[in-house]
């Protein structure tokens, strides 16, 4: 196939994807490399299609960031953390992470430490606030926030 109908074409696929949901630039760019597209063409889809709003960082941020906090109910380091890996800027994930609630945020991290407590089998105090702890660090809540919500409420 030449080079300009390959190019015609990923363009067209990458536009039919992005219009069906949110994509970041990396994710769009993994995909043309991988469907055999040159480095320069690419460059030059995903310019066209940030260009024609298909793909706009800003907007997938706030909509991961949404989505991860209000379904998934993750942490911001979690979230931050997935953000760097597909190559997002630090000042979109810092605005994009402001825009949790923070009574929210923290109402939710009570919310998920009393309903795995549930589940806890602990031997004395100490160690439930430690298996309570390491819970809420495995989903992404920062461990100065843990620390305050556990040794107020056990």
């Amino acid at each position: 196939m030449p080079e300009d109908e390959l190019f015609k074409t990923n363009l067209a696929r990458a536009m039919a994807l992005c219009s069906g949901r949110e994509y970041c630039s990396a994710d769009i760019t993994n995909k043309l490399q991988g469907w055999g597209l040159s480095a320069d063409n690419t460059a030059r889809v995903i310019d066209i299609l940030i260009s024609e709003k298909f793909i706009d960082d800003n907007r997938y941020a706030s909509a991961f960031v949404r989505d991860k906090f209000n379904s998934a109910r993750w942490g911001k380091t979690k979230i931050s953390a997935h953000l760097k890996a597909k190559g997002i800027p630090a000042d979109i994930i810092s605005s994009s992470l402001a825009s949790i609630d923070s009574d929210l945020y923290r109402k939710t991290l009570v919310d998920l430490l009393l309903a795995h407590r549930r589940f806890i089998k602990a031997k004395n105090q100490y160690d439930l606030k430690g298996k309570l702890w390491r819970f809420g660090i495995s989903r992404g809540f920062e461990s100065d926030l843990l620390y305050q919500i556990i040794n107020e409420t056990w």
